[in-house]
């Protein structure tokens, strides 16, 4: 079927005058009119097998073909080694990028499964996981209680946008080595030597028919990246090297990302310099008993704002980055507002009831992080968090942490909250001010003459 568009006009055309209709055949039946079947038949109905749907439509899949959906590949491959080490399988996770632009993940987790798979035939779970979408281990919670993976296609997306791939599982005593090119096998999986490893590796290089010729990670930005992650979990270690042939700026070739205190040492390292409303900032960790939800959290305030804007807000969802917020930014927004004005009427402070949440963040710098089970997101890139269930669980777990850190130290929550009271009052004075100058405007409209 031509792809050429139909002039709307004609649509039109067609409609307003009709062609005659067609002569009656012998049995009376009318003849099929070629202007209107245009030799569409079921030989032009397409159907895309194994990952073609991917190489043809990449931005479904990664929301485009630009900088950052080329880096989206890098955030899918270290999401699944994240969720390794937060399921508690893997302590070390190393990313290195060659000299010839191949980018490499590994972690020593408990490595991809390689024995055949039951549904498969002729074919090792490796294979299928790299090869059919919606596939994978992420689906009934019984390999992974929280993940970043929903859909089970992300690994098999990089497989598909991905000039060459090799994939390495030290499993069951062995190492297990298998290639691919542009989301095909070449060839079986090799059983290699033995090995006491355990975990996967994952190298590949992203595929220019799809990126365009050039196509190139860029150190910086895969380095921040990698860092980022390891605020997100105590409990990991990140490895960074790159060879420095690849760098044009001030990247280190080597780096390695520990940091135990999670969030609370982002923040830090975000405010260095700045100065806050009080001393420490309000941060902690809380998990629900009984059922998977974890929520960690770092809020500090500032007079001055942080740089180029007045507030920032980073949050995350099974160690995704969330920009887009969602239901887990709402929550953090409601406890700290709730908090804020239970204060206020606790210590007399009247003007309390004028807070609102936007008051409370609009100078703040704060940080969330939560693990849920089954989150659902708007979008395959998980870009805003929808899960209900997530505004709770952070509520829930900031609600008496931050009564009891505003009650622990009363000077500094005295300071938060004329702070924030007096953002509020200059909110009310701008609406004032634009409601006096409005209906100036409109007095003057009025005006004979």
């Amino acid at each position: 079927m031509s792809n050429k568009p139909v002039p709307q006009a004609s649509l039109f055309d067609d409609a307003l005058n009709p062609a005659p209709a067609a002569p009656l055949a012998e049995n009376h039946e009318p003849r099929p009119d070629p202007a209107i079947t245009g030799g569409y038949s079921a030989k032009d109905i397409e159907v895309l097998e194994g990952l073609e749907p991917v190489r043809k439509r990449p931005g479904m899949y990664i929301g485009g073909t630009d900088e950052r959906a080329l880096h989206h590949l890098f955030a899918e491959v270290l999401d699944n080694s994240m969720d390794e080490a937060v399921a508690g399988h893997a302590k070390l996770i190393e990313v290195t990028l060659d000299a010839d632009g191949t980018l490499t993940v590994k972690d020593d987790g408990r490595g991809i499964p390689v024995d055949p798979h039951p549904k498969h035939p002729g074919k090792s779970a490796l294979e299928v996981i790299m090869t059919v979408l919606h596939s994978g281990g992420k689906f009934s919670g019984k390999a992974y209680e929280t993940s970043g993976g929903l859909h089970g296609v992300g690994i098999s997306v990089v497989n598909a946008l991905s000039e060459r791939v090799e994939v390495t599982a030290f499993k069951d005593g062995f190492e297990w080595r298998q290639a691919f090119t542009r989301g095909k096998a070449i060839g079986g999986i090799e059983k290699l030597g033995a090995t006491k490893k355990h975990g996967t590796s994952i190298s590949f290089a992203p595929d220019p028919v799809i990126f365009g010729d050039g196509v190139a990670f860029k150190p910086a930005r895969l380095y921040r990246m990698a860092r980022s992650k390891a605020y997100l979990f105590a409990g990991v270690e990140i490895r960074w090297k790159c060879d420095p042939s690849r760098i044009q700026d001030q990247t280190p070739a080597e780096a390695t990302f520990r940091f135990p205190n999670g969030l609370a040492d982002f923040l830090a390292e975000r405010v260095k310099g700045i100065e806050t409303v009080t001393p420490e900032p309000f941060a902690g960790r809380y998990e629900r008993k009984g059922e998977a939800g974890k929520v960690e959290w770092a809020v500090t305030w500032t007079p001055a704002g942080f740089g180029e804007a007045d507030s920032f807000m980073q949050s995350y969802c099974n160690t995704v980055p969330t920009p887009e917020g969602g239901t887990h930014e709402a929550g953090l927004r409601a406890a700290l507002t709730r908090g804020l004005k239970a204060y206020a009427e606790l210590t007399g402070e009247k003007r309390g009831g004028i807070i609102t949440a936007d008051d409370v963040v609009s100078q703040a710098g704060a940080m969330v992080s939560v693990f849920v089970s089954n989150p659902e997101f708007q979008g395959q890139t998980k870009e805003r968090l929808s899960s209900s269930d997530a505004q709770r669980l952070v509520e829930n777990a900031l609600r008496d942490p931050f009564d009891h850190w505003l009650t622990a130290q009363p000077k500094a929550a005295s300071a938060l909250l004329e702070f924030v009271v007096e953002r509020a009052e200059e909110r009310l004075k701008r609406r004032r001010d634009k409601d006096v100058a409005r209906a100036s405007a409109t007095r003057k409209l009025r005006l004979p003459g």
